[in-house]
This record gives structure tokens, sequence and C-alpha cells, in this order.
């Protein structure tokens, strides 16, 4: 029976000498990859269900959802996955390799005809070399991983024949863009789709895996791109053996034959929120953009590079826009190192990062805030996806040009002068809001305490940085203490009006106004402590928050939960459980004034 190119790899992978489009079947799989996003939960589904891993020769992690490991969560999650790598004789390419779609290619690990999965949604970016590449979620791969197979329904095939020549302006992104176009998220939903045509030939692979990354946009299984003579020879080199060229069958039986003449195809990009709302980016020349990017698993190649380094040599990025850029691998970016692209990018001004998925996956850069508009060459612009802006996709000549222009335009039409940003008035100070303070402020606490009996107790202790983008004060209570260690559970038990005494340097390290602000969130009147650290003393005396210093309390015989009575201008600290008192330090001059002021700015 003649078989389409998913057939013929399926029926190969299955045992079977041949399968059919709705057939099921369990096929071997050659590549078993989880990356640090998804895999804690394979490894936990593996180990709660008393299962081992098959063939740790086949099976690996992909540290590229958040290579910075700056985010505590991730890291833990990475750590995590390493400990299990290390038990079980597991490669890991870790946060200084890059995206694992494109390593596994790299590495010969998946070659024409071969079966790949992953936790990564665009695992059938292997379509590009002619491999079976497919996204799973944890129990999926848990399974792959166990056993060394999956269950896999034969899909539908189309042949799709591109005629004509491609003009010189329309890029593989474009390319990708005009079949979103045409074919909208779900005219191919659940197709294997073969490409054909002297133009699908010459794509390079930095083309092909641009083109064959956006498939699962389309909603098909996979973009499957016959290998030519030249990915032939470069897969053999990775791979370091010959290699048997993998095809489709001649008299091989389609769902859909489909015909497109590429010299038609035009420069376009996706408006934000649908990749499939691609438009001809004539129509909308001229959009002005805040921030730009260049990466992920769509376009984070060599190619890609190299394309936005020769637009951006000589010329700077427009002001008050920012360019990110993140290569797509380690190899990818030593190659642009030594090859001065990265001294280009830098003198043009943009920021460059270590290699990984970037923005997508909302654990590296490309990220963006409320309103700000962003020019992509991502293959995701869901709202919410990269940040709680807007973004447009397009291609890596189109984001270039236009972070030098200001605004949305082709390399061809990039301005002298590049668009700039006018004031809005939005950020302007509003006097008028300000609230009123009162001016009968206490200068008598009384409260029942919690005595952390603990030196040197820093900010990330009382507020751990993982919260720093927290700004609404009254947000910020149910943090405090939560890194201390015996006192995480503080913010629970606090209640409005009580006082924290404490040991020595309270309040060391950062600057963080917010291991401040979250007492005032909570209620808590004031600290008492040995002594502070120099910025934390500056910032509470500041926001109006009462501190005082003591030498020796201990003969007020405090326990846990007295009440006390603290007279700020006397200095005088009683235990009203047994009536003892004691001189502490008192309220300074300019502590009453910016005290009763209501803070330093009021």
């Amino acid at each position: 029976m003649a078989l389409t190119l998913i057939e013929k790899i399926i029926a190969r992978h299955s045992g079977n000498g041949s399968v059919k489009p709705g057939q099921i079947v369990d096929i071997e799989i050659d590549v078993r990859a989880a990356r640090d996003f998804g895999g804690p939960n394979v490894v936990k589904n593996l180990q709660d269900n008393g299962l081992k891993v098959e063939d740790p020769s086949k099976t690996f992690f992909t540290f590229d959802c958040y290579p910075t490991a700056s985010d505590q969560k991730y890291a833990t999650s990475q750590q995590y996955c390493r400990d299990y790598a290390i038990d079980n004789n597991i490669k890991v390419y870790d946060v200084n390799s890059g995206i694992g779609t494109h390593l596994v290619i790299e590495e010969g690990l998946a070659i024409p005809g071969s079966t790949v999965v992953s936790t990564d949604s665009h695992a059938n970016i292997l379509g590009s070399v002619g491999a079976f590449g497919q996204g799973m979620g944890d129990q999926d791969i848990a399974a792959a991983w166990a056993n060394g197979k999956s269950w896999f329904k034969v899909p539908e095939s189309i042949k799709m024949i591109f005629n004509g020549k491609r003009p010189v302006d329309v890029t593989a992104k474009d390319i990708v863009l005009n079949l979103l176009n045409r074919f909208g998220a779900n005219s191919l939903l659940g197709y294997s789709v073969e490409l054909y045509g002297e133009e699908i030939d010459k794509l390079t692979l930095d083309e092909r895996i641009t083109i064959a990354s956006m498939a699962t946009e389309m909603g098909a299984i996979i973009v499957m791109i016959p290998p030519s003579d030249a990915i032939m020879k470069y897969c053999e080199s990775k791979a370091g053996r010959k290699l048997e060229k993998i095809a489709a069958d001649p008299d091989a039986e389609y769902a859909k034959v489909i015909e497109l003449d590429i010299s038609e195809f035009v420069p376009m990009v996706s408006r934000p929120g649908h990749p499939e709302d691609s438009v001809d980016i004539s129509t909308v020349r001229g959009q002005k953009i805040q921030s730009a990017f260049l990466g992920s698993c769509t376009n984070g190649r060599y190619e890609d590079m190299k394309t936005a380094a020769d637009i951006l040599k000589g010329r700077k990025v427009a002001p008050g826009v920012m360019l990110k850029i993140v290569p797509s691998t380690d190899d990818v970016w030593n190659r642009c190192l030594e090859e001065g692209i990265i001294k280009i990018f830098k003198e043009a001004g943009a920021m460059v990062s270590n290699p990984g998925c970037a923005g997508c996956a909302a654990g590296q850069v490309g990220q963006n805030g409320p309103g700000e508009v962003t020019i992509s060459t991502g293959n995701r612009n869901f709202a919410g996806k990269q940040g709680k802006g807007s973004v447009w996709l397009a291609s890596p000549a189109e984001v270039a040009a236009s972070a030098v222009a200001g605004y949305i335009t082709t390399p061809d039409q990039i301005p002298d002068t590049p668009a700039v940003f006018t004031p809005t008035g939005k950020s302007a100070a509003t006097s008028a809001q300000r609230a009123e303070v009162p001016t009968d402020k206490p200068m008598v606490f009384e409260g029942k305490v919690w005595i952390v009996g603990k030196d040197n107790i820093d900010t990330d202790m009382i507020f751990h940085n993982r919260y720093l983008t927290i700004t609404e004060i009254s947000e910020m209570g149910q943090y405090a203490f939560d890194n201390l260690e015996g006192w995480k559970d503080f913010a629970k038990k606090a209640e409005k009006g009580d006082i924290v005494i404490t040991g020595k340097n309270f309040g060391a390290g950062s600057s963080r106004q917010q291991a401040v602000d979250c007492f005032i969130a909570l209620g808590v009147q004031i600290i008492i402590a040995e002594s502070f650290g120099a910025i934390y003393e500056r910032n509470a005396i500041n926001a109006a928050f009462p501190i005082l210093n003591y030498s020796d309390i201990s003969s007020l015989e405090l326990k846990q939960r007295d009440r006390v009575r603290i007279d700020l201008l006397s200095g005088i600290l009683t235990n009203v459980e047994n009536g003892k008192t004691v001189q502490i330090e008192k309220f300074s001059p300019v502590q009453v004034d910016i005290y009763k002021k209501g803070g330093l700015l009021k």
C-alpha cells in the first residue's frame, strides 16, 4: 500500500507494514523530552506510579522556558529535574543550551523519518527535517519515558503544492502568515500537511523551521517538508552516519491536494490576539510600536539574526523603543558572537539575552506591559501570552526595520528620522487628588507583642523578591515574614494593632520599601528592635511608620502576646501585664515631624 510521509514514519515505528488514516497504533518513540515547564510533573507521574525510565539514552530534559532561572519557582522545578536526571542517568540540556526542539536537530538526535515527543506544543517543528514530532501532556510523556512507546491515531494527509516563484521580499515567516491568512486556525485541523514545489525544495533549514513551527497555529498535526539533499547532508553531519532519505510514495493517497501560487504571496503581519488574523503589512504600516522582539522557536535561528543585523548595522533603535533579542540555541549565539552580529545588536541599542524560548513562555525576555505595543517574531500573540500589551507578529526583517523606524514598516521603507513619542499627560502629577492627612496622630500605642527573637532579619526574609512586582500596599501584608523560618504564617496570625519586638540589624539587605509597607498593610503599629538596617530605618521613618531602638528590655519579663504600651515622645515602654517599665530610644524631632505629616512626601 502506498503511504504518505506521516503514514510511512508511523508504519515503520509501529512494526506494521502499512497503516491508514484513523487507525490507532502504538509507535516507538526515538526521542523523549521534557522541558523545565512540565518536566517536574512528568517526574511526579513516574514516581507516583512506581515507573522507571525505559531507555535513558533516548530520554532528555531541555530547560528552555526559563533559561535565566531567575524565578524561584522555575529554579526549583529545574533543580528537581536535575536531581532526577542524576539518579536516572538522563542527559540535561541545561539553561545555557537553548530551545529543545532545535537542540535535538543540532545534536543529531532527530533525523529524517524519526519520532520525537516533548512537553512542547511546537515539537512538530521536527517536520522541518522530515521527522514526526508531537507535543504532549505530562502523563503522555511519562508513559513514553516508561514504555518507550505511545499510541497515535494516524492522521489524514494533505498535499500542498507551491507553484511559481517566491517574491524576493517574501520571507519564510511571510509564507506561513500567508498560509494562515488563507486557511485560518482550523481549516487544516487534525491533518498532516506535506509541502511540495520548487521553492519549497530551495528552503534552508532555518526557513523550514520557521514554517513548520507554526503548524500548531494552523491547527495541523504537523507540517512535513520532505528533506532535500542539503537537509540530508546537514542531518548526516550531525548524526555522524549515513541516513535514509524519507519520502512519500509517488502514488500515496491524500485527503486533499491543494495548489497555491507562491508568487502571489506578500509580506504580512498578524494583528494582535490571533496569529491567523494576518494582513498585508502595507495596510498597517505606520502603526507606532514601543518594543520589538526577535527570537522564539519560530525565528531565533542564525539566518534570522543575520537578517536583522544587516538591517541594524550602522543604525540605532528608535528613541523610546526597546529591542529584545534571544537566539534559539547556544550554537547560534556563539556564531553571532564570532561573526560580530552581537556587537551590531549592542551598538544599535538592543538587549541580547541567553538562548531560550523567551517571552512566548513568559519566562525570559520579551514580555510587555499594559498598553505596550510590541512587534514580535514569535508564533503566538494570544492576549496575555507575551504580557499584558498587544503583540503583532512579523518576520525578522520587518521587526528590525520597525525597531529602527519606531513603527511597523518594511526594510525598504525605513525613514531617515524615526518616529518619536509625544507627551500624553497621563503621568502628570495630580496634587489635587492628594488625600488629607490627620494631624492628631497617636503618640502612645498599646497592643499585643510578637517577640521575633532573631538578629539580622533581612529584607528578603521580611518580603521576598518574588513579590516585588506588587505595587498596591494593601496587597503586601499577606507576604510579611513569608520567607522567615518559623514565622512564615505570621500574616495569618497577626492582628491589627500588634507590636513587633525583634533583635539586631532588623531590615538588613536591600532597599525595598515593601519590607516596611507590608507591616503597614497588616496593621502592625510599631516595630521595636535593638538596631535597624540603615536603609530600612530611613524607609520606615519616611513612610511615617513608627520604629524605635532599645538597648535592654529583659527587665520587662515579656512573654509572647503580652500587652505593652509605648510612648513615642518619652520612650517609655511598659509591660501592661506586670506594670514594669523600661527606657528605650524616643522619637527624634525629624521622626516626629515626618510622622505627623503622614510621610516624607506629604
